[in-house]
């Protein structure tokens, strides 16, 4: 008789514009017991973003967002590289803060489009979820004046508005995403609720993985 619990391996993709708690989000996910199981002792499964700037060698450059023309095969490649590794690792949970959603927000700006249908295709097989974590346009300056206090780079902040008109983009994107999708508002700040309805969803739409 097996008397191991039962395996969860829930795979999700969590995006939005700036200051909606993503990676905040995605590190609570990673302690939520119900998202991941019972622990015994702390470890910590994946936790990967397209943000990265991996392309350049300065702060705050290029990546699998915001890459150059120049750079497009190397950040096709890249999504390639991520997807075959995550087939080869199905029976695993991993978290995305920020992926192809946000390459086609940011790349639709610069008059590039891209079609990401075969990746999505990819990521629907091994059982991925996607959330949109939005604010309400009010709450989006205190917010900001809560990020100040601990960034790098500040004047990524300076215009709000590029951020509320952003949000209606990702949601633009989402809702016509292949994958299984919701949208959580997360004005209150309220990470544990945040994580408690993602998670439910999650079991709701037999996305936590493999039994």
């Amino acid at each position: 008789m097996n008397d191991l619990p039962p395996k969860l391996c829930p795979k999700i993709i969590l995006e939005g514009t700036r200051l909606t708690h993503k990676t905040d989000v995605a590190f609570r996910l990673n302690e939520y017991e119900r998202f991941i199981g019972p622990k015994k002792y702390r470890y910590h499964s994946p936790i990967i973003s397209a943000e990265w700037c991996a392309f350049t060698n300065f702060p705050w450059g290029r990546g699998l967002i915001n890459f150059e023309p120049t750079e497009e095969h190397l950040a096709m490649e890249t999504y390639h590289t991520w997807a075959h590794l995550m087939e080869l690792q199905k029976y695993y949970s991993w978290t995305i803060d920020r992926f192809h959603i946000s390459t086609l927000v940011y790349q639709a700006h610069q008059g590039r489009h891209y079609d990401f249908s075969w990746l999505e295709e990819r990521l629907m097989w091994l059982g991925f979820g996607l959330v949109l974590l939005t604010r309400k346009p009010e709450s989006f300056s205190e917010a900001r004046a809560k990020r100040l206090t601990v960034s790098g780079k500040p004047s990524q902040y300076d215009d709000l508005e590029i951020f509320i008109s952003e949000q209606d983009e990702f949601r633009e994107r989402v809702n016509n995403s292949a994958l299984p999708h919701i949208e959580i508002d997360v004005s209150e700040g309220k990470l544990e609720g945040v994580c408690s309805e993602i998670t439910d969803w999650m079991y709701e739409k037999k996305l936590m993985g493999y039994y």
